[in-house]
């Protein structure tokens, strides 16, 4: 399997990434072990989403898969669920860049709490 198994319950896809993703549904006060340190799950978060590893500040890339999928619309803790709510999607966006460094101005669109894929 490639990318990186956390405490058999989260995958990080890439080296780099920001995000692992949930391989069974995970209750708010698990805790991970990640990159030497330990988070915290904030909220529930099921099968499939997305756990941020490292805090991000709003407009830090979200990595996934080695490659950038969104912006952060708000600040995200380590530990809280990444989702619509907080991520802005820049997959297939012409608009937008995806340049690795640097920051995106994100318009707040993505702040009210939304269900939907678990990309």
């Amino acid at each position: 399997m490639k990318g990186e198994v956390i405490d058999d319950r989260a995958l990080v896809m890439a080296e780099g990434d920001t995000v692992a993703t949930a391989i069974e549904d995970l209750e708010a006060g698990v805790e991970l072990r990640v990159d030497g340190g330990v988070i915290e799950l904030g909220e529930d978060v099921e099968f499939g989403h997305k756990i941020a590893i490292t805090a991000m500040d709003r407009g830090d890339r979200v990595r996934k898969y080695g490659e950038v999928i969104g912006a952060a619309t708000r600040e995200i803790e380590a530990g809280e669920w990444v989702h619509t709510h907080n991520c802005e999607s820049m997959r297939g966006r012409g608009d937008v860049g995806a340049g690795e460094d640097e920051r995106v101005e994100t318009d707040g669109a993505a702040d009210a709490t939304t269900e939907g894929d678990s990309e």
